[in-house]
């Protein structure tokens, strides 16, 4: 199409789409009302048949939508227009693909995979799954597997059917180093809730799980003597065919056979993305990041960027991830108080760093560690003007997603040793450190 036929076309939509819009404002040539839970919205018929199969029956039942949804809805067949957000976008997504509107369904799509994160990945599968939307279930999928570790301590986790959790840890993409945790986390799900169905689920689940990628005394001390797995018949005849693998005992098939029909999933032996990959030692700088490979003596740029503050203080949490924080942010949405610190996330898949929820109170020279899921910022000084000692912990917890903030009852420098005992959040006194410095220690005893 040339740019004059393509000029026209659109001056011709522009122009037909802003009458439609003219005579709905003014109520003429209305030949359908819509009734949704008592609210009415007068319409055009054709008009809605034209952008959605379902309004092309003749007798129209909207009992199950929300009035408002459905005002959004309208309001875009005949504008174009349509504000998506958070709080609003299941309900449109939902409404869009009973409706069969596909514009509308595939801007949901972009608007939820773009929002992807620890809070609401877990949410956002189940509703893939639940509309048959593949590209989003594979991406909330692979955000899952990505951070395996994290997310299946997470209570909601534990509330997955058994199809769901088989969807991720069959992944070959589960980003774990052993394939004894996936089997771990299995069997907390099975006793979480509902132990009954879900054990008598676990043979199907354990068809996900590789066997013969774990320790051959972990299997045997842990695997065949697990009570569940104990006595259960149909696990243990499913656990011998692995035993038999491992003995040498499995009889090999003919490549044209094996290549039909394939291995019993109990005994796949693919190797997950996590167990590749290396250690490294990670540097950050205000210009970037950089990993260095101490057994080949080489380094790799990981990052050059120029989000990360000069003053920062990073920290490598168990599961590998790498955080910072510092700085000085000018929030321009906070009219109140705009000014805040950096906290930022690296993404080893897209080597990049991620804005986080920044600091409320921006502070430097302030201590930075982790227990029980969560993030502390211990102290510091306040980045403003006096430049006043702070005697408050922010935490991050990355399910919850808001910073807080904890008084401490140590309201003054004293030359001790201070830990956080949690979950009673309070503080004791430890051992006295051998002199006096400038910088206390923290430590925190997560099983007090």
């Amino acid at each position: 199409m040339d740019s004059l036929s393509f000029e026209l076309r659109l001056y011709q939509q522009t122009l037909l789409q802003d009458g439609l819009k003219d005579l709905l404002d003014h109520n003429k040539f209305l030949d359908c009302v819509l009734k949704v839970k008592g609210k009415e919205f007068p319409c055009h018929r054709l008009v809605l048949a034209a952008c959605s199969p379902y309004f092309r029956a003749m007798e129209i039942s909207l009992e199950d939508v929300d009035p408002e949804v459905m005002g959004k809805i309208l309001h875009y067949i005949y504008t174009s227009e349509l504000e998506i957000t958070e709080q609003n976008v299941q309900d449109i997504f939902s409404v869009a693909n009973m409706f069969q509107i596909p514009s509308i369904f595939t801007v949901c799509v972009s608007f939820l995979q773009k929002r992807l994160c620890l809070s609401n990945c877990l949410a956002i599968f189940r509703l893939g799954l639940m509309l048959d939307c593949a590209r989003l279930a594979v991406a909330a999928r692979d955000f899952i597997c990505d951070r395996f570790a994290l997310i299946s301590r997470d209570e909601e986790f534990f509330q997955m059917s058994p199809d769901e959790l088989i969807a991720i840890i069959s992944s070959d993409s589960l980003n774990i180093e052993k394939e004894e945790s996936v089997f771990e986390v299995v069997m907390k799900w099975a006793t979480a809730k509902d132990r009954e169905s879900r054990v008598k689920a676990l043979p199907v689940v354990f068809e996900s799980i590789r066997f013969r990628l774990m320790e051959k005394d972990y299997f045997r001390d842990h695997v065949e003597k697990h009570p569940l797995v104990k006595s259960s018949p149909e696990l243990l005849k499913k656990l011998q065919i692995v035993k038999d693998a491992h003995e040498g005992k499995f009889a090999v098939k003919e490549e044209e056979e094996e290549a039909e029909e394939g291995l019993p999933g109990i005994l796949n032996d693919t190797m997950r993305f996590g167990m590749f990959l290396q250690d490294l030692i990670f540097m950050v700088s205000d210009s970037g990041a950089v990993a260095y490979d101490p057994s080949a003596n080489e380094c790799y740029y990981a990052s050059l960027s120029a989000q990360i503050p000069k003053n920062h203080v990073s920290l490598v949490t168990r599961e590998n991830q790498v955080f910072i924080a510092g700085g000085l942010y000018y929030n321009e949405d906070n009219k109140e108080d705009p000014m805040n610190s950096y906290f930022l996330q690296y993404d080893h898949l897209d080597s990049d760093w991620l804005g986080m929820p920044p600091l409320p109170s921006p502070r430097c020279l302030f201590g930075l560690g982790e227990a029980e899921n969560s993030i502390f910022v211990v102290g510091g000084k306040e980045l403003k003007e006096g430049e006043q000692t702070l005697d408050s912990v922010m935490y991050w917890n990355p399910i919850v997603c808001p910073s807080s903030s904890r008084p401490v009852v140590l309201n003054r420098w004293v030359p001790r040793c201070c830990g956080l005992l949690l979950p009673a959040d309070f503080w004791e006194l430890l051992a006295k450190t051998p002199g006096d410095r400038q910088v206390e220690n923290h430590c925190s005893d997560p099983l007090s």
